[in-house]
């Protein structure tokens, strides 16, 4: 079927509908960074192409001609507990009208919609009730259900996506379904958070504080990641020399055994910094590749030796931001072409998961 891409963002709805066979005759996406990256991963030479979708003339959008299926992320900051939650009172809570409107001169048998979780429950429900409402005015019986991309990939991302259905076309019902291996879930690692580089003494805790593990489900991107980057900790044989490898391996996955030690290597702790405290001995924090102090016989009360732990801690690259949203990695070389690291990041946070709008995409 023929789908019209509104909000595309990077083209994560388009790359999840073009998987599952539909043809996109246009989209509309209003920043230009955005818009670089998606002319650079897909071949949109004669389509329609819109920007502001607010400066849309009704002429131009009768002049799409026919579609089957409009699809939008539409803008979900107002909805969003990590915003101010303001719904339809702020600007972009109102672009929702724009699909609406879009639907009521195109008239397409599917609308394809995704937003928050927090859209269900915003204003006690009254915000969803007001978008069921236009969509039952427009002629269009709509469906939802809350899928998290972590059945896909390892991120914890809890989206409501919704399908409005236009009376009279016959079309079939899309939820609720299960993946098929969903069973599996019980098996795999949640979210895992080895630890934090939250300043000591600090009593703000955020999202950029904490440092996941490299083997289980990060939290969900965002667009500010590029500047509050994932932070991800990877055991690392001997961090002060670079050459060293172990069955030629310098790294470990969590939950792998230590490496072996061995006589060429030095081992004890070294000083690595050191905690607020009025006693220099028991304010230190020593690293696993130094010499301990000498040990007291007051080892309780904070008295005890402190050991830095021995993780690398890095942040998650562009790329792997991409990867957890199931993009392949030629759609990210195509857009690293032409955009900096930081907007590749935002570009990621704001997109949609790929597999599961292809999961959707193929029931429709």
């Amino acid at each position: 079927m023929k789908f019209l891409d509104l909000f595309a963002g990077i083209g994560g709805f388009r790359l999840g509908m073009e998987y599952a066979g539909h043809e996109c005759v246009g989209f509309c996406e209003i920043d230009k960074f955005a818009r670089a990256s998606y002319k650079a991963i897909h071949d949109t030479e004669g389509e329609v192409e819109m920007h502001d979708i607010t400066t849309v003339s009704d002429e131009f959008v009768r002049g799409i001609g026919s579609v089957d299926i409009i699809c939008g992320g539409f803008p979900c900051q107002a909805f969003s507990i990590a915003g101010k939650r303001k719904g339809f009172e702020d600007t972009r809570g109102t672009l929702f009208f724009e699909i609406a409107r879009f639907a009521s001169i195109l008239r397409p048998r599917y609308l394809f919609l995704e937003n928050v979780k927090g859209l269900l429950n915003h204003e006690g429900g009254a915000t969803f009730e007001t978008i069921l409402r236009a969509l039952d005015e427009l002629g269009y019986d709509v469906e939802w259900q809350v899928l998290n991309s972590k059945d896909y990939v390892p991120q914890n991302r809890e989206r409501v996506f919704i399908i409005g259905h236009l009376r009279g076309e016959r079309t079939r019902k899309v939820f609720p379904f299960e993946r098929k291996n969903q069973h599996l879930d019980s098996e795999r690692k949640g979210i895992n958070i080895v630890g934090s580089v939250r300043p000591i003494g600090s009593n703000r805790w955020g999202d950029k504080d904490v440092v996941y593990g490299s083997n289980g489900i990060t939290g969900t991107l965002l667009a500010t990641d590029y500047k509050n980057i994932r932070k991800v900790a990877i055991p690392v044989l001997t961090p002060d020399r670079l050459e060293k490898r172990q069955n030629g391996r310098r790294f470990k996955n969590d939950g792998d055994e230590m490496f072996t030690l061995t006589a060429q290597d030095r081992h004890g702790i070294m000083v690595a910094g050191k905690l607020p405290g009025n006693h220099d001995q028991n304010s230190r924090v020593y690293n696993s590749g130094g010499i301990a102090p000498t040990l007291s016989t007051m080892q309780g009360g904070g008295q005890e030796p402190k050991i830095w732990i021995d993780y690398q801690i890095r942040k998650l690259t562009p790329l792997e931001c991409w990867r957890l949203q199931g993009f392949p990695d030629w759609t990210f070389d195509r857009a690293k072409q032409v955009n900096s690291d930081s907007q590749l990041y935002k570009q990621a946070g704001n997109s949609v998961t790929v597999p599961v709008i292809a999961d959707i995409a193929k029931r429709l």
